[in-house]
């Protein structure tokens, strides 16, 4: 899968392209962002949760949510919320090497 940076690509049409160009734009700043919220609001959070107080789409966060855990910057608070549809969702947290 072609990269537009280290964290996003996509799936070979041409949307998708479009999307991962746009979304490698937005990444790093939507990133710091949430990192940025989760501290001020200092108790683990959904992505739901982290949308809802960025004023932002769920579409748009979830991925950079996957992006920061995967990068070791969010972990599993080991709690659970639930998202828009009902169903139960990792509470994150801020790992203690972001803090």
């Amino acid at each position: 899968m072609p990269y537009t940076d280290s964290n996003t690509g996509w799936k070979g049409q041409s949307t998708s392209e479009e999307a991962a160009i746009h979304a490698a734009t937005k990444a790093p700043f939507l990133r710091d962002a949430i990192i940025r919220v989760m501290k001020a609001v200092a108790r683990p959070m959904t992505a739901d949760e982290v949308a809802k107080a960025m004023r932002l789409s769920v579409l748009s966060i979830r991925p950079r949510i996957s992006e920061l855990a995967k990068a070791g910057k969010l972990i599993d608070a080991g709690e659970r919320g639930r998202n828009a549809s009902g169903r139960s969702a990792v509470r994150w947290k801020i790992a203690e090497a972001q803090r």
